[in-house]
């Protein structure tokens, strides 16, 4: 695709050179992540950050890597901090902030609400997740990551992948964007692991089915992990249920701890989950015991949020060459635990 000024709505835009070409990307960006050097290359140039819906993870690491990039950031957070709680239409506030941007990140509960705002937007639009659709840049990150620790552990390719996708796999759109994004690879099993009423829903299922993967579904946690390079744990998305109670059915129907890891994984099996994870005692999706576990990837995933989001901003923005010729090392103590 053509990544100067263009939206980026949905996996379906990439073609697997294109996923390529962001990686590659990401990887130019580490030393800037990591703050041992500095850019200017959008020195001037402003993010509007629009999420109508909570987020910590997304939020943030959107608005530091157009920080880290010398970019500047304006803020929305809420339906109760914009005209929109006075009625005014998603055209309406896309032409409106479009011309106060230079690009938009927009979240929004609605599915299909930013390619509308998108189809009336002056920049480019990048969807930072809406509704139970799509989250295409976390899926964009989830792969990268998956690439990187397969990498850590002697092999370089994705096809002839073993991934296992647990929780709520429904309303959950971070593994509806990642369902979609491997079907541009070869030869992948999937285990499916939910509830009946959680399951994937069908018209993913057949896409990966037609891409030529293997895919079963199952309800049971600890036969389906037991041969699987990835483990990709997800939140019962409660916000998408008409009541608590209903969500409540559900949530921690899957826990993995180190017991379980250790009885029925592989041992270099690889622990993802898109965060928030539910600590709370009576969800606990994954449990603090994993947390010295070497293969619980979760916080290196979160991190590469950043490089791939760097890298979406400078492909969008048309200033990937000019990224090291306003750079500099930095002048703080910049010592970090990765």
């Amino acid at each position: 695709m053509k990544f100067a000024g263009s939206h980026i709505l949905s996996i379906g835009q990439f073609e697997r050179g294109d996923i390529e070409k962001i990686f590659a990307v990401a990887d130019r960006m580490v030393p800037y992540a990591h703050r041992e050097r500095v850019t200017k290359v959008l020195d001037g140039a402003i993010l509007g950050n629009m999420f109508f819906e909570p987020s910590t993870r997304t939020r943030v690491s959107f608005g530091c890597a157009f920080n880290l990039l010398g970019g500047e950031v304006r803020e929305t957070t809420g339906f109760e901090s914009s005209a929109i709680a006075k009625g005014e239409s998603l055209y309406d506030t896309a032409r409106v902030l479009s011309g106060y941007s230079d690009v938009i990140v927009m979240r929004h509960p609605a599915s299909g609400s930013v390619a509308e705002f998108a189809a009336a937007s002056r920049v480019p639009v990048l969807n930072g997740g809406d509704g139970a659709n799509e989250h295409p840049s976390q899926a964009l990150l989830d792969l990268y990551t998956i690439k990187k620790e397969l990498l850590s552990r002697g092999r370089n390719d994705v096809d002839g992948l073993r991934i296992a996708m647990i929780g709520d796999l429904k309303y959950g759109r971070t593994v509806h964007s990642l369902s979609k994004l491997l079907c541009l690879y070869r030869n992948i099993k999937l285990v499916l692991i939910s509830p009946e009423e959680l399951k994937m829903p069908e018209d993913i299922v057949e896409q990966l089915r037609q891409a030529g993967h293997t895919v079963l579904e199952s309800e049971r946690l600890e036969d389906a992990i037991s041969s699987v390079d990835i483990a990709y744990s997800t939140r019962i998305q409660e916000e998408r249920f008409g009541s608590q109670e209903m969500a409540d059915l559900y949530r921690g129907r899957y826990r993995l701890n180190q017991a379980i890891y250790t009885e029925f994984c592989e041992p270099n099996t690889v622990i993802m989950h898109p965060l928030p994870r539910d600590s709370r005692a009576e969800a606990n999706e994954l449990d603090n015991d994993l947390n010295d576990n070497p293969n619980l990837a979760i916080f290196r995933q979160a991190d590469n949020g950043v490089l791939v989001r760097m890298a979406l901003f400078a492909m969008t923005l048309d200033v990937v060459d000019q990224i090291d010729k306003s750079a500099r090392d930095v002048n703080w103590y910049t010592e970090r635990r990765f």
